[in-house]
């Protein structure tokens, strides 16, 4: 019986690298599910043995935690250097981008509201 063993919806291409690259390096038997052509279906990574099991687990939550801290480590040092990704340097970067964005969304509080406003609601 195949268990699911890690959900890759949301999940940032690289971790996903490193944990594929990780259970291969253990030998542990796995195999991948897509998310499909629509993004219906659960991309996943799943274990064919359930003897595996308690293993893989341990293995990802030791990743998991490296990784935490790793990421938590490079976001202060970027912190430190002010050179952290904010919504201003954002805008900065694709002023037009963000003003259509903003558009956009003043013309459907709008366009709702009007049509509230006219039907009487």
């Amino acid at each position: 019986m195949t268990l699911l063993l890690f959900s890759l919806r949301g999940v940032p291409e690289d971790e996903a690298d490193e944990v594929r690259e990780l259970l291969t390096a253990e030998h542990i038997d796995f195999y991948e599910t897509s998310a499909g052509n629509w993004g219906m279906s659960m991309p996943a990574l799943w274990l064919r043995d359930e003897a595996d099991l308690e293993k893989a687990r341990q293995l990802l939550h030791v990743y998991q935690q490296q990784r935490f801290l790793t990421s938590r480590e490079d976001y202060l040092q970027l912190k430190k250097l002010n050179q952290q990704k904010t919504l201003l340097k954002a805008f900065i970067e694709q002023p037009l981008l963000y003003c259509a964005y903003l558009f956009a969304m003043v013309l459907v509080v709008y366009v709702s509201v009007k049509l509230l406003l006219e039907l009487g609601l």
